[in-house]
């Protein structure tokens, strides 16, 4: 689904320039972070001539061409990027750039419709985020949980619950350390619904809309929180009841929800 991060960009490489650096990987890092990437695809096509900044060069190389491929479609952008990241040697990486490798892989699995391994990719990089700031872990945690939606999608429904069983332990986990997390919040109640646990979903969605001002996008959060409650929660849960019954249910969740959203504004 890709709530904030899929629809916004890709993860940004790092801007701490390392010590000693050529002046053309510099140069490419920063196009690539201003977001120019067909600049930046030039400049790191130049870097990687230096024998110091080949991978690292490949690297910002084989990204440029992923966010290329997100906005133009353009096989050729996808199959160029595998080509650069298959080309990094991953043991001549500062720590940094080891991670945003992976999360490069993941990416390109991800853009190629390889959901569930593009979903294992990113859940080793997520064990490696300590060096990441709490927002790009946050669109980290975008990135595997909309992996592991898009592969749950693709199953018979039968098949789906336990996939979405991960993301319920994995976001609780998350709101444990970062109760305002926009994504861990959004995510659990997705998670939930998926699983069948339309009770603990609705638990989850108040208590989403509750802890929302404790992060920095409660507006987009509460936003997107009462389009699924509305959406998908209420007519799920009254369909559980007998048809009679249906839409006096439908009418009684939605005056609890507005309920909720009232009481906390």
């Amino acid at each position: 689904m890709g709530r904030f991060v899929l629809t916004v960009m890709l993860m940004g490489l790092p801007a701490i320039v390392h010590a000693a650096e050529p002046a053309a990987l510099v140069r490419a890092r920063a196009l690539y972070n201003s977001g120019s990437f067909d600049a930046a695809i030039d400049a790191a096509a130049v870097a990687r001539r230096d024998p110091q900044a080949e991978d690292a060069a490949s690297l910002v190389l084989a990204r440029a061409y992923l966010e290329r491929f997100r906005v133009g479609k353009m096989p050729e952008d996808l199959t160029a990027a595998r080509a650069a990241l298959a080309s990094v040697r991953a043991a001549l990486l500062a720590p940094r750039d080891q991670l945003d490798l992976l999360v490069g892989f993941g990416q390109t699995l991800f853009l190629s419709e390889a959901y569930g391994p593009a979903a294992d990719i990113f859940d080793s990089a997520i064990g490696r985020a300590a060096v990441l700031s709490a927002i790009d872990r946050s669109k980290l945690l975008d990135w595997w949980a909309t992996a592991l939606d898009r592969q749950a999608q693709a199953r018979p429904s039968d098949q789906r619950p336990p996939i979405f069983t991960r993301i319920v332990d994995r976001m609780q986990e998350e709101l444990r350390s970062d109760p305002g997390s926009a994504n861990a919040n959004y995510w659990l109640v997705v998670g939930a619904r998926g699983a069948g646990d339309l009770d603990r979903a609705w638990d989850a969605a108040i208590a989403a809309w509750v802890r929302a001002t404790v992060g920095t996008e409660a507006n987009e959060l509460r936003t997107q929180l009462d389009r699924l409650v509305s959406t998908a929660l209420i007519p799920e849960r009254a369909r559980l009841r007998p048809v009679r019954e249906q839409a006096d249910a439908a009418a009684a969740l939605r005056a609890e929800w507005e309920q909720v959203k009232a009481a906390w504004k």
